[in-house]
């Protein structure tokens, strides 16, 4: 809930306004896992909250560790599925991939996620308690929407969820520490622009648009031209972050021709771009881009005025990494059971 919720909510169960700020401050300054914590409130009062009201906190059911820290979690949803949440410590970074959805609609050719369809969208209560939940949750420096799911195609969910983070009265978390990524879908993007600070990360992954429509069968309902027109009106000159994720594959994607296009497309746009290695799912007959490559794309982009980089892969051996989430698996466990 908001402040405005907590308050109002407050109010209907007989108690005076500012209690809903004390209940905030509880739940999102200090953690609480249970209403019976928040003992600045009368008992009386937190007995009557607890009738009809839980922290809704969710501690995950499993968890993997990588050879290289990451840690890929599994946490139910408050309607019986299951996400997964991966945790990337990183130095003195730690950076926490959540999901928007169980599945995705998107069905990118090279996704994992994709391959499992769409079970349903998270509730603004499930995304936080990815984070809320997380027993590494205090030295998270930055968050990303780039878990399982399509952020846009659950936008209230996510808008909720990134204003309770950067609100003064909830986490006050700065913007810049949340990025949300998406495929493009048509309207909710501008929403997102106009009523989110938060940085953002559309999936290139190619120029052409007809190869683009083989792989992201998005590209058909809002082609990658009208992204970056509509990109153009809006300023990531200062603090908001324009970014561009581009899965390379070998032979496919990774020709001069895809490195001059991407160049001109994205010329005069403040932004940059990750190149991002491909992992092998089965049935798909796509591989990685050689790192030769990887290097020259990111060599020929930065000298055309594209900052770009390439990202390092973390949690391959545990399916953490770029494409490989699913729990298609854990859903059909979880039925049987």
């Amino acid at each position: 809930m908001t402040l405005d919720e907590l308050k109002q909510t407050v109010k209907n169960l007989g108690m005076p306004a500012f209690t809903g700020g004390q209940v905030a401050d509880w739940l999102y300054k200090h953690h609480v896992s249970s209403i019976e914590e928040m003992t600045n409130i009368s008992k009386a009062n937190r007995t009557r909250m607890a009738e009809t009201f839980e922290v809704g906190l969710l501690p995950p059911a499993d968890c993997q560790r990588s050879a290289d820290g990451t840690i890929k979690y599994l946490f139910p949803t408050h309607d019986g599925h299951r996400v997964e949440t991966v945790y990337i410590p990183d130095g003195d970074r730690a950076t926490l991939c959540v999901s928007s959805q169980v599945g995705c609609k998107m069905n990118c050719h090279f996704c994992q996620t994709g391959k499992q369809g769409f079970e349903g969208n998270l509730t603004a209560s499930d995304i936080l308690n990815q984070i809320y939940a997380l027993p590494e949750r205090d030295t998270l420096t930055n968050i990303v929407f780039m878990g399982q799911g399509e952020p846009m195609d659950n936008l209230d969910a996510v808008l909720r969820a990134t204003e309770i983070l950067t609100a003064p009265y909830g986490w006050a978390w700065s913007p810049k520490r949340i990025t949300v990524s998406s495929v493009g879908i048509r309207n909710k993007l501008r929403r997102f622009l106009d009523e989110s600070e938060c940085h953002l990360a559309i999936s290139l992954h190619t120029p052409l648009a007809e190869q683009r429509a083989q792989l992201m069968p998005a590209e058909r309902g809002m082609p990658l031209t009208d992204i970056i027109d509509l990109l153009r009106q809006y300023d990531f000159s200062h603090q908001r972050r324009l970014s561009f994720e581009y899965i390379v594959f070998g032979g496919v994607n990774d020709t001069p021709l895809h490195a001059k296009e991407t160049a001109k497309l994205l010329r005069g746009l403040e932004c940059r771009v990750n190149l991002i290695r491909f992992h092998p799912i089965p049935g798909v007959e796509l591989h990685g881009a050689s790192e030769e490559k990887m290097v020259w794309m990111r060599d020929y982009l930065t000298s055309h005025g594209i900052f770009t980089t390439i990202r390092a892969s973390r949690g391959q051996d545990i399916f953490a990494a770029c494409g490989l989430l699913s729990t298609a698996d854990k859903i059909e466990e979880a039925r049987r059971h």
